[in-house]
């Protein structure tokens, strides 16, 4: 794995993908790819963006399927010739570095009642969305994709939710995960078997390759540290408590 993300520059901001509550925008770059970009500005703030690099990163190092994540360098003006002001606002507040996710052209959405998952990657996924807690794959929003016929993973910002009040993160790492929204509880009936592969994988150097690619400019600032490396310290002793306590959480 690359120790670093690629870092593209924004060159035209092409729509809004206002399915997304922090309202995403597609954007294409100076590598020639499209993206779809997540903003600091946005009101959610950058621990979305945290979340999104050290969740989707994790998974990919468990071999589960996430597209490809970069860095992407936003200048304001690009913000100038677009109509929407809220869309000029949101480009005006994140010049920078910001997150972008590979755009998977002619992806259908995930529907639980017509697409089958197999056991094995079904019980992976909901292990995963137990141990980061994430709170947004349920029925009503699953946010798995299907290109070319392959599941794909994205929107991870809802996970994490322990560091919106690190003072109480030590409460979270056993709490348990329910597991009867999530979009795939029905055909993860493998989940035994996933806890046992994939817990041993979490360990701590790998929590740290995957911490160690959120930008500093994320993770400056944050109340209580000292600066980003202690925050990223927070990160790994957090997720290897929760492995460790995982007989009291795991679905």
């Amino acid at each position: 794995m690359d120790p670093v993300l690629r870092t593209v520059t924004a060159t035209r901001y092409v729509l809004p993908l206002r399915e997304g509550g922090s309202l995403p925008g597609l954007m294409e770059a100076d590598d020639l790819g499209t993206w779809v970009v997540k903003f600091t500005g946005a009101g959610q703030g950058r621990k979305v963006l945290v979340a999104e690099v050290v969740v989707g990163e994790l998974a990919r190092r468990l071999g589960l399927p996430v597209p490809e994540l970069v860095l992407v360098e936003v200048d304001p003006v690009l913000g100038r010739a677009e109509p929407d002001e809220e869309v000029q606002d949101l480009l005006r507040a994140s010049p920078g570095l910001n997150l972008g996710t590979d755009f998977l052209p002619g992806s259908l959405g995930f529907d639980p009642v017509v697409h089958v998952v197999t056991p094995a990657l079904a019980s992976q996924v909901l292990w995963l969305d137990a141990l980061v807690g994430n709170v947004d794959r349920s029925w009503r929003n699953p946010n798995l994709l299907l290109w070319h016929r392959d599941l794909w993973l994205i929107d991870h910002g809802a996970s994490l939710v322990f560091h919106h009040d690190w003072a109480r993160s030590a409460s979270a790492a056993e709490k348990p995960y329910r597991a009867d929204d999530h979009v795939l509880a029905g055909q993860a009936t493998s989940r035994g078997a996933a806890a046992d592969a994939l817990a041993p994988q979490v360990t701590g150097e790998l929590l740290e390759e995957v911490v160690s690619l959120v930008p500093d400019v994320w993770l400056v600032d944050e109340p209580g540290f000292d600066g980003p490396d202690a925050v990223r310290s927070a990160y790994v002793g957090h997720l290897l408590r929760r492995v460790a306590a995982r007989t009291a959480w795991q679905p």
